[in-house]
């Protein structure tokens, strides 16, 4: 039997006058992700400086610039107190929130379940997201008109009011303090288009094949590319989420150095790993639909510059160097300068992974006719580099390959040589590790 004021009747609530779900769990995943992508993408258009989140079972909004200015409540289970930015937010604790923390954590029961729920109200946007549904009859739920809103709150604030009536008052009063609510009659209409669109490019896709043994083929690679990008998406939100853990703690004032300095530690490993996964996920966009990306004036040279500073760190913690040398007065180069930051982050991934510590890394940045010449060499203590693992990796499905050396996975050649395409950069890989990149220069303005 379901309770009154848990959080499967308030899905249930948002599950009223609609028709019941026909996805299975893979797909019902995929729909919740590319919502949280849309909701924040919004949120972030408006520029949210005010509001309040509700999540469960984790802390679902992974923007930094929205989990800084928005107060947040989270249900989340027991065993991921661990996990909890305040012990001292929990009822009953008898403490209080340190500075700078931005959620409140709160008990998660068990006739709750743990499907993913979360409920956005700011002064102009008001939007319900959850997953509902039994096995193989999934749904996504997306609420945003004014009465549903409005049981789901009066709900929770039953439940919390059971809990603890302070944080139910804390909670009338950040509510009360965003003053009036003004919703948009459009989003309704607008989100399920954007959502689909979304998803367009991830989306299975149905060719007809000449042969059975084909159609077969294409539906296997199909499968395997949905469950890497479900895999991608499934660590990257955690991370962020962690990632915004430590840099909230890193904000305290009253923390050792040692601290401090594992804290950062953790926030550059966690950031790696974004943006590896990120690249993964994008990889598997570009075989299910090659792209056709609006390529536009880079300063390369600058771009290299800026992110030296954070590449020599994350070197130095392998023992690794990095020079730079990008020569002056270098023209514009076309590309996606968006894209192309966490792809050249990738490269030095690719590169340094399995390096000896005391290795060197030599970056250059020189003309080469209509292109620039993006080098990226490898320079032992003892000479010159030995020949590297790139010769013999294993192709892993479509667009990973793994070292049997280092035991790492990393994008294949041919899925790092189709990214850097779509960016307008053509890749060349010697089996030394050392590899080279050509960008063609802007046009001149006329």
């Amino acid at each position: 039997m379901v309770s009154d004021n848990s959080l499967q009747a308030l899905r249930q609530r948002l599950a009223r006058d609609r028709r019941p779900g026909a996805c299975d769990e893979s797909g019902v995943r995929r729909l919740w992700w590319g919502a949280l992508e849309i909701l924040q993408e919004e949120l972030l258009n408006r520029d949210a400086q005010a509001g309040i989140w509700l999540a469960s079972p984790l802390p679902a909004l992974y923007e930094p610039e929205l989990l800084a200015h928005l107060q947040g409540w989270v249900l989340a289970p027991e065993n991921l107190d661990r996990f909890s930015p305040s012990h001292a937010a929990l009822p009953g604790s008898g403490g209080q929130r340190p500075e700078g923390m931005r959620f409140r954590r709160l008990p998660l029961h068990p006739e709750d379940g743990l499907d993913p729920l979360l409920i956005v109200i700011t002064p102009t946007l008001q939007v319900a997201l959850a997953i509902h549904g039994d096995q193989d009859r999934r749904q996504l739920l997306m609420r945003c008109d004014h009465d549903t809103l409005g049981d789901a709150l009066a709900l929770f604030g039953t439940r919390l009011q059971g809990q603890s009536p302070e944080l139910a008052e804390a909670l009338r009063t950040q509510l009360t303090g965003l003053g009036p609510l003004h919703s948009d009659p459009q989003l309704d209409q607008q989100f399920w288009p954007r959502l689909a669109e979304k998803l367009t490019v991830t989306a299975p896709s149905l060719t007809l094949q000449p042969t059975q043994s084909s159609s077969e083929s294409n539906q296997e690679s199909s499968h395997d590319l949905s469950l890497l990008e479900a895999i991608t998406h499934e660590v990257r939100t955690p991370l962020a989420t962690i990632r915004t853990l430590i840099r909230s703690l890193l904000r305290r004032d009253d923390l050792p150095a040692v601290v401090q300095k594992r804290l950062r530690q953790i926030d550059g490993e966690c950031s790696e790993q974004i943006d590896r996964f990120g690249l993964i996920f994008h990889a598997a966009e570009l075989q299910r639909q090659p792209e056709g990306t609006q390529l536009a004036r880079t300063d390369l040279g600058s771009i290299l510059r800026s992110l030296e500073p954070i590449w020599r760190d994350q070197l130095e913690r392998r023992q690794l160097s990095l020079t730079l040398d990008v020569q002056p007065d270098l023209p514009d180069v076309l590309s996606d300068p968006r894209r192309l930051e966490p792809m050249l982050g990738g490269l030095i991934d690719r590169v340094s992974r399995g390096l000896p510590g005391g290795t060197g890394l030599r970056l250059e940045l020189q003309p080469a006719g209509a292109r620039l010449k993006l080098q990226l060499l490898v320079q032992m203590e003892d000479g010159p580099a030995s020949t590297g693992s790139g010769s013999s990796t294993e192709q892993v499905g479509t667009v990973l390959s793994w070292d049997p050396a280092t035991g790492s996975l990393q994008l294949s050649q041919s899925a790092t040589r189709q990214l850097m395409a779509s960016l307008g950069g053509r890749y060349h890989a010697r089996r030394d590790r050392d590899l080279t990149v050509f960008f063609p220069v802007a046009p001149i303005p006329t």
